[in-house]
């Protein structure tokens, strides 16, 4: 959902105190501008406590980053609202570290949000192509400066074979409803040795339908791993989803279709051409 522009006017305005697990602001509102942050913070998850010593709205857990990516990105996800939920801080240290990024990888960001992996993965060193459909967060993406290409558009639309070469780490946090999609186009633009660490709703680890099946059978065919993350992973998002981390590292010659895979498809047909 988007913030009115004044609420977004109250909630970025120097005066107003984010801290901790709590929102305070501590100057006087109009009141049907007071009414509309009130109604955008209760959404959010936090709840008035007009306790002298508190005067605030106090949230579940800490909120000022996930906060500072809601404003920056001018919206947030409603307790209702299935959308988009920016990878908590945490969360972020914990994939870019185990993807390995370092100084000089070549790194694909397929659901980029409001940045919240890219900006760590080029403080690494890491050089970052990250998609967004939603043209607003995409114009974030570019304005924060921390990508070598931003494009807004739909990841699944888009071709691997555009790239002459693959991407070195893939980190991505797709959307819910439809993340294995994500998951396997993704591993098509990946080296034959790059490593793809996702999150994904951790009913990857137990779905019992043939896509899931098949994609579980390969991520242990290639020593990969799928681990589920505690409980409140996405809380501080606005979700109680429960999530698991998808860990692939490819290699030659095994089973993944990746953009090395797919480079070397031109080359297997013209030797059965010539067989013929």
């Amino acid at each position: 959902m988007q913030f009115t522009a004044e609420a977004l006017a109250v909630l970025t305005d120097q005066r107003t105190e984010i801290r901790d697990d709590r929102v305070r602001i501590p100057f006087d509102l109009d009141r049907p501008v007071y009414e509309q942050v009130d109604r955008v913070l209760k959404d959010m998850g936090g709840r008035w406590d007009g306790r002298m010593r508190v005067r605030a709205h106090v949230f579940p857990q800490r909120i000022e980053e996930f906060m500072r990516q809601c404003l920056t990105a001018g919206e947030y996800p409603g307790k209702n609202e299935q959308g988009w939920y920016a990878t908590p801080p945490a969360l972020v240290t914990q994939i870019v570290d185990l993807a390995g990024i370092r100084a000089g990888d070549i790194v694909l960001e397929p659901s980029a949000g409001a940045g919240a992996m890219t900006s760590e993965i080029a403080r690494r060193g890491g050089l970052v192509d990250a998609y967004e459909i939603d043209e607003r967060r995409a114009d974030v993406l570019r304005a924060q400066g921390d990508c070598r290409r931003v494009f807004a558009a739909d990841f699944l639309a888009q071709d691997p074979m555009e790239y002459a070469e693959g991407f070195d780490k893939v980190v991505m946090n797709p959307p819910f409803n439809n993340g294995l999609d994500h998951i396997l186009h993704a591993i098509q633009f990946m080296k034959d040795d790059g490593i793809l660490v996702s999150v994904m709703s951790q009913g990857l680890m137990w779905w019992s339908d043939k896509k899931s099946t098949a994609f579980r059978e390969v991520v242990e065919e290639v020593g990969g791993e799928i681990e589920a993350l505690p409980d409140d992973s996405f809380a501080v998002s606005g979700t109680s989803v429960r999530t698991c981390l998808v860990f692939l590292p490819g290699y030659a010659g095994g089973p993944l279709r990746t953009h090395d895979w797919l480079m070397r498809q031109p080359k297997q047909l013209d030797l059965f051409d010539m067989a013929a």
